[in-house]
């Protein structure tokens, strides 16, 4: 796993955001898009894609996009 697949995979979990919004820096809570429903989408890719079971916490004490893929890798 890397940070650029991660973005990747992270942002495919938005319908009408610009890819291009999406960076290791991207505060991505105050995206306009984000709501508990692409929370748990975020949570069932990362799943899927790491084998890494990551709960509510884990988002709610992330703010940026590094932050948690930080938490992932510590957790793989």
């Amino acid at each position: 796993m890397n940070i650029n697949e991660f973005i990747e995979n992270f942002a495919d979990q938005f319908d009408e955001t610009d890819v291009a919004s999406f960076t290791p820096e991207t505060k991505f809570k105050q995206l306009d898009e984000w709501s508990s429903l692409t929370a748990l989408s975020i949570i069932a890719m990362v799943d899927d894609e790491y084998d890494v079971i990551i709960k509510g916490n884990d988002i709610l004490n992330s703010e940026t996009i590094q932050d948690l893929y930080n938490i992932i890798e510590k957790k793989q």
